[in-house]
């Protein structure tokens, strides 16, 4: 981007951030759900990391809290709310603790895990075991004193309960610390009355419970069911509380609700089970969750750790996996699949939903395309269909560049695919190659499989491959390593040799190099040498399949098309099964790293040789660990002269320093 680009894409998104926020905190009626939000502020985060200069004292990235509707006294906490910092994955807990053992060497730690709750961040104070006052987090230094909307929330005491053992809590100040929620339950009634009466319903219980304490009428407040569930308890004397799990046991002593749920573990491995157990629990807690929190169960040592800007060392918030992330589609892709539909896959940058890193989204035919009216340039909402397939779910409008063309499909298949004709037929949503039905396509790409350049199966020429696909015994390239000699008898084509013969010729090619695999797949743009440099880079099929356009942009000769049209490629439904397939009949390409006495040499040849053909040539040099080119470059070692030489190679050859050899010296090189 141009730093005009990059100016005006970060005013946009301090725009659309700071009008969210209005409507979620002042009107309570937000227009997004709360990943979309975050997506936002996430990416004017990393752009503003990335360009500081962009950094502005009003964006929403310099405050932690946000202006909040008018009426309630500001009060400063004694000790500050600290926000935690987010881990995401085992490795991200790992560098955590390791960081703490680095400041504290040969300390153990046990690790008190809880339950992190979607609510509204609160502090209650308690003076000689009666509630006094109730603050906001507001900004982790000070809040809002909300007193009397947080009085009528039935859960919470006025007088803390006096439980043996533990009176000297009723004595002094007492501070406790949690989360004003709304049940699941409780929401759901809200919004069937609000049905009932013909008015709109709440986004969700976060949301509302934030808004309503809020609200300047207390009698408003007390018409809403609001829960109260602690996490933290504060006393001047901080011997008195030495744990968090001492904590939570003081406060349930004290007449309070905290989470059953927590727990102490003395190792990350049952912090992890933990944590990955609730993963597939957490939708059946009573209120919403998108994490749990882990900290250093001792207090003492806590404290010690001390905090780096508003985050504690000793404390970690891991978030689940987000189930819908923004993102900016680069390009719209279409990709021709084995029956001959063409479907339009988007390709944006890079981003998280639900636990892992997509780039692609099926965008599936034309009229999905206009319902969406998805454009290049805009910024999408994307989400995981059954947590799996990714899908564009909505672009947000106001984020539009203002030059984004509307997708003409018909006009994209021509530019795309200038060599083909595409018809809709009547009644279908999806464009087919006119003239080309599946039998047909199928026929093509299995010869090209077959051929000298990928696989190489002796005898699966064009008249046997004809003869397969019309048998119906081959409906994809998997299905040649299903085929048995008593499949082939029944063919007028085959006796006992031939049909011996064609099926261990295909058994002999189940563990084909990955480079010759790659190229049999016949992925548009994707050539001999090109598959050889992109496995020579990913060295597997899954690393290949899983690339960002970024990585694969680093191979040679990969540039944006040839990127994108891999992406396209890995992204299509049925190419992924055809995969599948394939590993399921036992077929293992396998990589080969390249060496040999030409390794890291690259070679052009020009005019015709007489020893042997221009293919045999580039194969004994990729034999041997070299690279050949079809065009001279400035990585070119030598251009190769044969009979009729190309003048305008030679020149290039003379620009870059090219060494020119002939034939005999070839020979002699191999």
């Amino acid at each position: 981007m141009t730093q005009s680009q990059l100016n005006s894409r970060a005013e946009e998104l301090r725009t659309l951030i700071d009008r969210y926020s209005y409507e979620y905190h002042v009107h309570d009626a937000p227009s997004v759900s709360d990943a979309v939000y975050d997506g936002l502020f996430h990416e004017l985060k990393q752009l503003e990391a990335e360009h500081p200069e962009l950094v502005v004292p009003d964006s929403p990235t310099q405050r932690v809290g946000n202006e909040l509707k008018g009426g309630f006294k500001k009060v400063a906490h004694r000790s500050r709310m600290l926000s935690l910092n987010d881990v995401f994955d085992t490795a991200d807990v790992e560098a955590w603790v390791k960081r703490m053992d680095k400041l504290m060497p040969g300390v153990s730690h046990e690790f008190f895990v809880d339950i992190k709750m979607d609510g509204l961040a609160c502090a209650l104070v308690y003076e000689d075991g009666r509630l006094v006052q109730a603050v906001t987090r507001g900004d982790s230094f000070v809040g809002e004193d909300v007193t009397m909307n947080v009085r009528t929330i039935k859960n919470v005491p006025l007088r803390l309960h006096n439980t043996p053992g533990f009176e000297k809590f009723l004595s002094g100040r007492t501070e406790i610390r949690g989360e004003i929620v709304m049940l699941k339950k409780d929401f759901a009634a809200i919004n069937e009355a609000q049905r009932a009466v013909g008015k709109p319903e709440f986004a969700n219980p976060r949301n509302l419970a934030a808004g309503t304490i809020r609200q300047l009428d207390p009698k408003l407040v007390a018409s809403r069911p609001l829960t109260f569930v602690a996490y933290d308890l504060i006393r001047d004397n901080p011997n008195e509380v030495p744990t968090n799990m001492v904590a939570y046991e003081i406060i349930t002593a004290l007449g309070i609700r905290r989470n059953k749920e927590a727990s102490v573990f003395t190792n990350l491995a049952d912090v992890m089970k933990f944590v990955n157990e609730w993963d597939g629990k957490r939708h059946d807690l009573p209120f919403n969750t998108d994490g749990l929190v882990v900290k250093v169960n001792d207090r003492a040592l806590f404290a010690e750790l001390g905090v780096v800007g508003k985050q504690p060392r000793a404390a970690v918030a891991y978030k689940y996996a987000a189930e819908q992330a923004t993102t900016v589609v680069k390009d719209i892709v279409i990709s021709i699949g084995r029956t001959g539909a063409a479907t339009p896959v988007a390709v944006f940058d890079p981003v998280q939903v639900a636990g892992t890193t997509v780039q692609h989204a099926s965008l599936h035919n034309a009229d999905e395309i206009a319902r969406l009216d998805v454009r290049r340039g805009d910024t999408v909402v994307i989400f995981k269909a059954g947590d799996i397939i990714p899908q564009v779910e909505s672009v947000i409008m106001d984020l539009r560049p203002k030059a984004a063309q509307k997708i003409d499909y018909a006009a994209e298949l021509a530019r795309q695919y200038p060599e083909l004709e595409f018809v809709r037929p009547e009644g279908e949503a999806v464009y087919r190659v006119k003239g080309a039905d599946s039998d047909l396509i199928l026929k093509r790409s299995l010869e090209h499989f077959a051929s000298k350049g990928a696989l190489d199966i002796d005898t699966l020429g064009e008249k046997n491959v004809v003869a397969l696909v019309d048998a119906g015994l081959v409906k994809d390239l998997a299905d040649i390593y299903r085929l048995t000699k008593d499949d082939l008898l029944g063919l007028d084509r085959f006796a006992d040799i031939s049909a011996q013969k064609l099926i261990d010729a295909i058994m002999d090619k189940k563990k084909p190099t990955l480079e010759r695999f790659v190229y049999g797949l016949g992925i548009r743009h994707v050539g001999v040498q090109t598959a050889i440099d992109l496995v020579q880079r990913f060295e597997s099929l899954d690393a290949l399949a899983r690339a960002m356009i970024d990585e694969l942009r680093t191979v040679d000769g990969v540039g944006e098309v040839v990127a994108e049209s891999l992406v396209a490629w890995f992204a299509d439904e049925d190419n992924e099964k055809l995969l599948m397939k394939f590993a399921e009949l036992g077929v293992r390409p396998h990589y080969e790293k390249k060496s040999g006495k030409l390794a890291g040499k690259s070679f052009v040849i020009t005019g015709s040789l007489e020893s042997m053909s221009r293919d045999e040539a580039a194969a004994k040099i990729r034999t041997l660990g070299g690279t050949f080119q079809t065009s001279v470059g400035k990585d070119t070692d030598y251009l190769v002269a044969g009979g009729k030489v190309g003048a305008s190679k030679l020149v290039k050859a003379e620009k870059y320093g090219t060494k020119v050899i002939d034939e005999k010296t070839l020979l002699e090189l191999l």
